[in-house]
């Protein structure tokens, strides 16, 4: 048997990241079995798909290089692999079971529903449906059309026994018939609902082992009742352990971002990409912009290995020791007994604690790759400046947590005569310091007889100065850092300097000492 797994995003919202875990142990499952991962798209909703989600889901799949044999923009010989081009399949599944008996014609309004329902929980019984409007035959069907009814197709459940079926990760299963609603399957305007055209989707993509959520679990009785009344081999389940809230057991949402705030950790990791996404002008709305949704770290900067590794962890361990895998140990190592049953909370300190750790790994001329896109979108002209943006990233470190933190870096890049000043810093080491304008005149003269103008050359000249001068460094770095570069705080000054240059950092001095009267 062929391994195939599959995922089937809706595209009505961007990529979760509880979704990318769901596809990443599929791909993984199916890589490891030398299977196909397939990508259809649950498009079967009309009403509330967003035409412009399925361009940012599909891209962070590639982005994460999580790839797909079969499905969306690549085909494959079981397409269309989007639900609405399927709908004559489904509905010639909904006729079989209508000829078998196993479904019938509704003409129930929703009101008679609800009062059905109300009915129960007043009387405090469990609710079933009465079939009180069912039609089996045509003069049923026709007696409720002339009352101007229309029907939709339920399932004729079971009303005794039991499902049985095996979970890969939860065991053994059973579940009491009597727990089935009849649920709908074809609404009154013919179209299909997931639980059928996923089990039709299944069976013709040859699925063979169903991994997902637990959310998911529900469904898995009446997608069994469907399959075998439609005569098809049911696959193997799997159901994952959901994603939960920071430091919670509720299931992570992207919806609901200003509860996660509360968390200290989330709201640090939210806001340091906000200051990202400011500096490029992105839009940052809170339900296509937040840490929840995969598009945000890929516009911060994040390392898709950073993102793939810790997801691999969000419910699955190896052992109790191993953390960092590569892609192909990731693949070789993975196996569903090792999926945890309890939910796995999404921690964003560990995953930024996972970013730092492979972005520090990269080298510098990897890291200047990395940052170059950064620039060139925030307006910085860095492809004339590749050996600047170098130094900057050699000198900067660890400093750079992600891509993005580069743009902590633009006043580099800024003509002299327009950088911008931090008026607190400048006003609390410049301004109202009366000793600080004759120190930064005095050592403009010493920078300007340094050679060479290095890092090493300066250190030992400024520190030669200060010995001199009978000064302590913190007496000049604050003035003369923010003189250079308009803040309080940056990476090491002599590093500043050299990047700078001679002209630009005599430049700078005096631009600012011309700014302490206006």
């Amino acid at each position: 048997m062929t391994v195939r797994t599959r995922f089937a995003p809706s595209p009505t919202g961007y990529l979760h990241i509880g979704g990318v875990r769901t596809a990443l142990f599929n791909w993984l499952f199916a890589r490891k079995h030398g299977g196909q991962f397939i990508l259809r798209i649950d498009d079967t909703d009309a009403g509330r798909n967003v035409k412009e989600a399925l361009v940012p889901i599909l891209h962070g799949f590639k982005w994460l290089g999580i790839d797909w044999d079969e499905g969306a923009e690549v085909g494959g010989p079981h397409a269309p692999y989007y639900q609405s081009q399927r709908l004559e399949r489904y509905q010639a599944a909904v006729k079989t079971l209508l000829d078998k008996g196993l479904a019938y014609h509704d003409y129930a309004t929703p009101e008679e529903l609800k009062a059905e329902r109300e009915s129960a929980e007043k009387e405090k019984r469990p609710y079933h449906y009465s079939r009180r409007w069912l039609a089996e035959t045509p003069a049923d069907r026709a007696k409720f059309e002339a009352e101007g009814r229309k029907a939709s197709v339920r399932l004729k459940m079971p009303r005794e026994g039991a499902c049985e079926f095996n979970d890969h990760i939860r065991g053994s299963m059973k579940v009491a018939w009597t727990q089935e609603q009849d649920h709908v399957v074809q609404r009154a305007d013919g179209s299909c609902l997931y639980n059928l055209a996923t089990v039709v989707d299944d069976f013709d993509m040859k699925i063979t082992h169903v991994i997902r959520a637990e959310e998911h679990l529900s469904n898995t009785p009446r997608q069994i009742f469907i399959a075998q009344g439609l005569g098809y081999p049911l696959p193997e389940y799997a159901h994952l352990p959901f994603v939960a809230e920071p430091g919670s057991k509720r299931k992570l949402s992207k919806r609901e971002l200003e509860k996660y705030l509360k968390n200290a950790d989330f709201k640090k990791v939210n806001e340091h990409g906000r200051a990202v996404a400011e500096k490029l002008g992105l839009e940052m709305k809170p339900e296509t912009f937040n840490p929840v949704i995969v598009d945000f770290y890929e516009q911060v900067g994040y390392l898709p290995q950073a993102i793939v590794n810790y997801l691999l962890l969000l419910g699955w361990a190896y052992d109790d020791k191993k953390e960092w895998f590569t892609r192909q140990e990731m693949i070789d190592l993975f196996c569903l007994e090792k999926v945890n049953k309890a939910a796995a909370s999404f921690d964003v300190k560990k995953l930024f604690a996972f970013q730092d750790h492979y972005m520090q790994e990269l080298s510098v001329e990897e890291k200047v790759q990395r940052v170059l896109p950064f620039l060139e979108r925030a307006g910085v002209q860095s492809g004339q400046a590749v050996a600047t943006v170098t130094a900057i990233v050699r000198a900067a470190g660890d400093r750079i947590k992600v891509a993005g933190d580069i743009l902590d870096y633009c006043d580099f890049f800024t003509p002299d005569d327009r950088l911008k000043y931090d008026d607190k810093a400048f006003d609390k080491s410049i301004r109202n310091d009366a000793n600080a304008l004759p120190l930064l005149q005095r050592v403009a003269d010493l920078l300007a007889k340094t050679e060479p103008f290095e890092s090493a050359a300066l250190e030992k000249s400024l520190h030669d100065f200060l010995q001199t001068e009978g000064l302590k460094f913190n007496q000049l770095h604050g003035p003369l850092r923010v003189a250079l570069t308009g803040k309080a705080v940056g990476f090491g000054l002599f590093d500043t300097l050299a990047i700078l240059g001679k002209e630009r950092s005599l430049k700078r001095i005096e631009l600012a000492a011309g700014r302490v009267n206006t």
